[in-house]
């Protein structure tokens, strides 16, 4: 008997996702199903419809999870979270060093939805920063040292508490080993010692992932961070064309970037592109693209003479030219940005002309995401999050981000069926409009580079010379109630 029970709460479990709003209906306060559908196992159950549980839907989700574990005894079965590695069986896609490229995998057998993540870790644009990196960071150039299984966090969860709208999907991490921000379509060669083979390896993943249930996927989320996420705006609109190609029509394909919206602007202070990490970004792309034989979509490339098509890694420059719809997560003030910038916020107090260069990036970053119809830009000095554990924590203007990307997939649900009607209440294009680092009080905490200890937002603020006195005035208030409401 607690066997069936089991059984049939995994069943219920594994159909959860599907948010089919047919199925259900109220009668009072109690949920009644109208049809029943057939799982692939042959027997019988119920779709859950989020939209019935709206206004508690953590809360519901985690319940139903925690029973079904109290019900297991079968405990020695816990719900299995890792993901599992799988090599490219086409070994002719591969890692910079040649090593065979590949994926990491948590199956979800009830689901329709997929999640492919793309990960970060900068990249290298010569031999010699190329040789440097395969020294010091060999796991992001190589396969041969990546562990059988990966356990993962944030939108990769399997835990509804931690990932409340996705922790049900197929979860696919694509280790990221070609070091060209997923653009490269170079083999290894005689003349180059490495191969960048990043926009193959994604078509080729995707290709694998039709054989194992991708091919009756109702919808993929194209996902990534850092340099990931600046492979997502690169790479979702290739991934809709190949696979409508491959003659699956039916599969509606999203992106999420997280942390790859980068700006093409003047550096705070003009560095030769020696160090990879404070080189200017146009020139870095500049030399990598031609370095790696870098693609970049055909709609985009059009926009740009013959040679400027590196313009299409900086994403307000490609976006306008995507067909696919894309969820943009940036930080105003995001410290990859920052270090490429060559504004440093550890030693000496910034001086008042780095400040206005730190208050002006994140005006320039708010303007350029203006027209973007689904974003999340919290005023908070930080890099990356989707993949953070704490990624629900954060909030603009009262919504989390995974409320935020909830209200943008039941937008585009609405739209399939044509409906005009706006969703109230649901917002997804949320940035913040206050001026400096860190002024949302929900922005992950910051830390002392020197003594480890967590600061506050006052004390960050005082830390980078922060002027109350000044900055009250602007603000048209007293300094003791200004710092009140940055306390808070």
């Amino acid at each position: 008997m607690a066997g069936g029970i089991c059984v049939t709460l995994l069943l219920l479990l594994s159909v959860v996702p599907t948010g089919s709003r047919k199925s259900w209906r109220r009668r009072g306060q109690q949920l009644v199903p109208n049809s029943r559908e057939r799982t692939e196992g042959g027997g019988e159950s119920f779709p859950l419809d989020f939209t019935a549980v709206e206004g508690n839907m953590d809360n519901f989700m985690t319940q139903i999870k925690n029973l079904a574990q109290s019900l297991y005894p079968c405990s020695a079965q816990r719900l299995d979270e890792e993901m599992k590695l799988h090599l490219l069986s086409n070994h002719s896609i591969t890692c910079n060093d040649g090593s065979p490229a590949g994926y990491y995998l948590k199956e979800s057998k009830g689901s329709r939805r997929w999640l492919v993540f793309l990960e970060g870790g900068w990249y290298c644009i010569s031999r010699e920063n190329c040789d440097l990196r395969y020294d010091t960071m060999r796991r992001l150039m190589s396969s041969k040292g990546w562990p059988a299984t990966k356990k993962a966090s944030g939108i990769l969860s399997t835990q509804p508490e931690e990932n409340p709208h996705w922790w049900n999907a197929n979860m696919v991490f694509i280790p990221y080993c070609s070091s060209d921000v997923w653009s490269g379509a170079s083999p290894k060669s005689e003349k180059s010692d490495y191969a960048f083979m990043g926009s193959l390896i994604i078509q080729e993943v995707v290709r694998e992932l039709l054989g194992k249930g991708l091919d009756t996927a109702k919808v993929l989320l194209l996902a990534g961070s850092s340099a990931g996420g600046t492979g997502v705006l690169l790479n979702v609109d290739l991934v809709a064309e190949q696979l409508e190609e491959l003659g699956y029509t039916g599969i509606q394909v999203r992106g999420l970037s997280d942390s790859g919206w980068f700006l093409d602007n003047q550096q705070y202070r003009r560095t030769d592109c020696t160090d990879i990490m404070t080189c200017a970004p146009t020139e870095a792309i500049q030399r990598g693209i031609r370095y790696w034989n870098g693609l970049v979509p055909e709609r985009c490339k059009q926009q740009f003479k013959e040679g400027e098509e590196w313009n299409c890694f900086f994403g307000y420059k490609i976006y306008p030219t995507l067909r696919s719809p894309v969820f943009v997560v940036q930080w105003l003030f995001d410290e990859a940005q920052l270090t490429v910038d060559n504004v440093h916020l550890s030693g000496q107090p910034v001086q008042e002309n780095q400040w206005n260069y730190i208050q002006n990036l994140g005006r320039e970053l708010r303007s350029t995401l203006k027209d973007v119809g689904a974003s999340f830009a919290p005023a908070c000095l930080s890099h990356e999050v989707i993949t953070r554990s704490h990624w629900t924590e954060v909030q603009v203007r009262g919504t989390s981000l995974p409320r935020a990307l909830h209200c943008w997939d039941r937008s585009l649900q609405e739209n399939n069926k044509n409906s005009k009607t706006p969703l109230k209440g649901c917002p997804y294009h949320l940035m913040d409009s206050c001026p400096w680092p860190q002024c949302n009080p929900t922005c992950p905490s910051i830390r002392d580079h020197f003594t480890g200890q967590e600061m506050s937002v006052v004390q960050f603020l005082m830390h980078l010379g922060f002027d109350v006195q000044k900055m009250a005035s602007q603000q048209g208030m007293e300094p003791s109630k200004l710092l009140g409401v940055l306390s808070s």
